[in-house]
């Protein structure tokens, strides 16, 4: 596994975990995850923190094409720009079969579009499971790329995880969405 960090002006550092080609985690860009891995103090990420096991040779150069492309991506949505995470491989290995389902179901949320937690359920086939919808968005590990941003409370903008209220808020306005 290999700890990609990686900058957005404007939003901080931010940084994605890579296994063999699959995305293992993305913490989205902010000021907090930038104090946290910044090793001088001058905002630059540091090397610790790293998994002992980082994978050799062409998985590296794998891993770097692809993290390079969702960068750009990243970079593009917090920027505005109408983005899409189409092809990118999630880690769901860990997930229970309404979890898959339920990431399935946000990855399909159009941008610029909100919906209830108890529709999530719904479009994941699990009417009634409102609540396991919010669990799975509050504990969400790919921001953007999954995004439960998008996800509001049937009267409300609902939580948003330990990211928090003004992070969502933020990223829905991007989107022209205004709660």
């Amino acid at each position: 596994m290999t700890r990609y960090p990686y900058d957005v002006p404007g939003w901080g550092g931010g940084e994605i975990w890579v296994r063999d080609g699959i995305v293992i985690q993305h913490e989205l860009a902010s000021e907090e995850l930038r104090a946290a891995s910044s090793g001088s103090g001058d905002g630059s990420a540091s090397s610790t923190g790293l998994p002992a096991g980082t994978v050799p040779g062409t998985s590296v150069q794998l891993c770097a094409e692809i993290v390079s492309d969702l960068c750009r991506r990243i970079e593009a949505h917090l920027a505005g720009a109408r983005t899409s995470y189409d092809g990118v491989v999630v880690d769901l290995d860990w997930a229970t079969p309404l979890q898959r389902e339920l990431a399935a179901a946000a990855r399909a949320i159009p941008w610029g579009e909100v919906v209830s937690y108890g529709e999530l359920a719904v479009l994941a086939g699990r009417p009634g499971a409102a609540r396991a919808a919010g669990s799975f968005c509050a504990d969400n590990r790919y921001s953007l790329i999954i995004p439960c941003h998008r996800v509001v409370a049937a009267n409300g903008i609902g939580g948003y995880g330990a990211a928090g209220l003004v992070l969502k808020r933020r990223l829905l306005a991007l989107e022209g969405v205004h709660l």
